[in-house]
Order: C-alpha cells, then sequence, then structure tokens
C-alpha cells in the first residue's frame, strides 16, 4: 500500500485509478488521513508518476483521448467514484 506525507497528516492511498500514457502515468488517488490535523478524513488527488514509478511534482494533464481509459481503471475504485460524482451532482 501507497503512504504519503503533507503538512498537515500523513497516511495511506486508499484506492488509486492509473493509466499509462507515452508520457507519463496520470492518476487519481483516495488519500485516507491516519496521522496529524487531518486524522480521519480523505482528500483527492489528481497527480502523475513518471514510466518508472515516481511521483511527479507537476500538474496533472490528461488528454481527452485517455478520458476512456481513465474511466474505465476508475470502475474498479468505488469510494473513489462516490466522491468524484460529487464534482457532477
Amino acid at each position: 500500500m501507497k503512504t504519503f506525507s503533507l503538512h498537515w497528516g500523513s497516511g495511506v492511498v486508499e484506492e488509486e485509478a492509473q493509466i499509462e500514457t507515452p508520457y507519463h502515468r496520470p492518476t487519481i488517488q483516495l488519500l485516507k488521513f491516519t496521522e496529524g490535523k487531518a486524522k480521519g478524513s480523505y482528500e483527492l488527488r489528481f497527480c502523475t508518476y513518471d514510466h518508472r514509478g515516481r511521483f511527479q511534482r507537476m500538474p496533472l494533464i490528461v488528454d481527452a483521448r485517455e478520458l476512456a481509459p481513465l474511466r474505465k481503471a476508475l470502475k474498479r475504485t468505488p469510494k473513489l467514484r462516490k466522491l468524484l460524482a460529487q464534482l457532477l451532482a
């Protein structure tokens, strides 16, 4: 299981949808805070990894042609899908 650490807390990546493109690995993550001020809360992270699996500190850019594969990857993440649906409600 992947872990993370931010200024306001740390925890685990509970769910993750990731695809691979020629340039990077666009990723949407459900972060569950287990320590710190945010303990007990959840946050969404839109991020990217390089092809070697290293986290990249840059904005996530997704080509419109990559939306269908990303949607398919999200089918394995029920909690993440539920939170993302709130963006469209």
